[in-house]
Order: C-alpha cells, then structure tokens, then sequence
C-alpha cells in the first residue's frame, strides 16, 4: 500500500478519523490535500507540510468550488461527518438538513466533480466514503445521523456501479465507536460504554489509525477488485 507520487484530498483532515488518515497516507509517501473549516487544525497541518483548504461542508457552492481548486487528485476520500443527538420527535427540519447537507450531500458534490476530472483525462481513481455502524443500527438519539449515513451508503453504492464503470472504485468504511479525544470523553463512562463494549467480540472500541488502515488498503491497489462495499471496522459488533 504505497502511494508514492500520488496525491489523496481528504475531508474532516483536522481531527479524529481524517486527521489519523492524512497522518497514515503521508507515512505511505502521499501528498495530501487535506479539508476541514477549522482554521486552528489546517494551520496545524500546514505546519506538517500539507497542503490545507478551509471550506465549510454545509455551504454547497463553497464545497464544489474548494474542490475545483483542490484538482487534480489520484484519491479521494470523504470523512467529514457531524451528528447532533436528537430522538426522531425532537429532530427538527433545520437540524436533519444540516446533518444531511455535510454526510451525504457534501461527499456527492466532492465525488462528481473528482469523477468528472478523472473521467475527463480517462484515468482510473479510487473514493472511499466514511460511514458508520450507524447506518445499520438505529441507535436512540441519533435519528438524523443514522438517516445521513445510510443515505451515504446507498449514495456510495449508486457510485460504485456508475463509476466503477469507467475505472474509478467507490467503497465505505463503517467504524463502530472511534476513541478520538472527543469520544475518549463521551464514552468515559463504565454505565455507558460497558453495553456497548459486550456486544463487541473483541472487547474494545477501535482506535482512529485503524479506520486509517482501512482507508488505505480501500484506496490501494491491494483492493484493485473491490468495489461498492460496506466494510465494518467495529471488533464484530454487528454479528450480535
């Protein structure tokens, strides 16, 4: 999984699931392109010699212009994400469509015009659009969310069958629980976190650098036949 010469533009690159990737990709020999809307996090990449994009995701025209300007790449991948917690009763029109405007229509905007370019100079690529065990659960509290990430998934599957056709694979990732610094402290406690870690086989929630992993071997030729899946990184939760 060497990515010499080749260039990936990741979304959500500040923290947790993106920034673990870009760092991944960048031990792989990328060059990254990374996105986020938070100034603070790209200067801290700057400083690590990627090449950074402030763009908010939930403003379409804004996103579709930053990744005009991001072209070409050989890889891409979509990680941002945000949730709000909201039972179905409570979800609000205003909040079930910001959700939806960065999980799902912000990774069509930046997947159409990626494929455009690649489809334009008649070279292959490779997309990999984070998801969500969430998108397979319906976990209280998180109507939008688990709506957001389920529309990514079918979104990603339309994609494979499109775009696989002229060369260019589309696959998911669907990490269960992700210790970043936020959900370290989210899920510190034991009442909380102790149902969730017995319906894992494995006994713990997964690390960021192994959803970057992941990503990786889904962009690499190592998976240079795989092609619209939904593949979980969650220790076997959704066997139980």
């Amino acid at each position: 999984m060497n990515f010499t010469n080749k260039t990936v533009l990741v979304t959500g690159a500040g923290k947790g699931i993106g920034r673990a990737t870009v760092a991944d990709l960048i031990g792989r020999g990328a060059r990254v392109i990374a996105l986020s809307r938070s100034a603070s996090d790209l200067q801290e990449l700057e400083a690590e010699g990627v090449r950074t994009i402030q763009v908010d995701l939930a403003d379409a025209e804004a996103t579709r212009a930053a990744v005009c300007a991001a072209l070409p790449f050989d890889y891409l991948v979509n990680c941002a994400g945000i949730t709000e917690l909201r039972s179905v009763l409570d979800t609000t029109p205003e909040i079930f469509d910001s959700i939806m405007a960065v999980n799902c229509r912000a990774p069509l905007i930046v997947a159409q015009e990626y494929a455009r370019d690649r489809i334009g100079r008649g070279l292959p690529g490779a997309i990999v659009n984070v998801s969500s065990i969430s998108s397979f659960v319906g976990f209280a509290d998180h109507a939008a969310y688990c709506a957001s990430k389920g529309a990514l998934d079918a979104l990603t599957r339309v994609m494979a069958n499109e775009f696989g056709r002229k060369g260019i694979r589309v696959n998911g990732v669907h990490p269960v629980i992700t210790l970043t610094p936020m959900a370290v402290k989210a899920w510190s406690d034991p009442a909380k976190s102790d149902p969730m870690l017995k319906r894992i086989p494995l006994g713990r929630f997964v690390e960021p650098p192994e959803v970057a992993s992941a990503i990786a071997y889904l962009l690499s030729e190592d998976a240079a036949m795989v092609n619209g899946v939904d593949l979980p990184v969650d220790g076997g939760f959704l066997i139980n």
